[in-house]
């Protein structure tokens, strides 16, 4: 599951990836030095990454805090995937939100 997480959150491709209105309102630089902070992060450890999924990370861009989640979805986005290790049964849905909108 690692392996999947870690090819969709740094291409951006085969799944879903969803800006939180504080994310989306950040001028474009800004934004976009998110989205590559998130691609690019790799800051996993025991205590950030308790099920060695990497799904989850915290990013900061100049005085911009960001929280990035992965969840696994169902194919109709309704439930949680039934097999998050098979990409027939799953959409990975990628949000990227400031830490004060968590």
């Amino acid at each position: 599951m690692r392996d999947l997480n870690d090819a969709f959150r740094r291409s951006f491709s085969g799944g879903r990836v969803v800006l939180t209105a504080g994310v989306a309102a950040q001028p474009d630089a800004a934004r976009a030095a998110i989205l590559a902070a998130v691609r690019g992060f790799e800051g996993f450890d025991a205590d950030s990454d308790l099920h060695g999924e990497h799904d989850f990370g915290e990013v900061q861009v100049d005085e911009v805090h960001c929280f990035w989640k992965i969840d696994c979805c169902d194919r109709d986005l309704r439930f949680a995937s039934p097999d998050p290790t098979d990409p027939a049964d799953t959409v990975r849905v990628l949000t990227v939100m400031l830490a004060e909108e968590y």
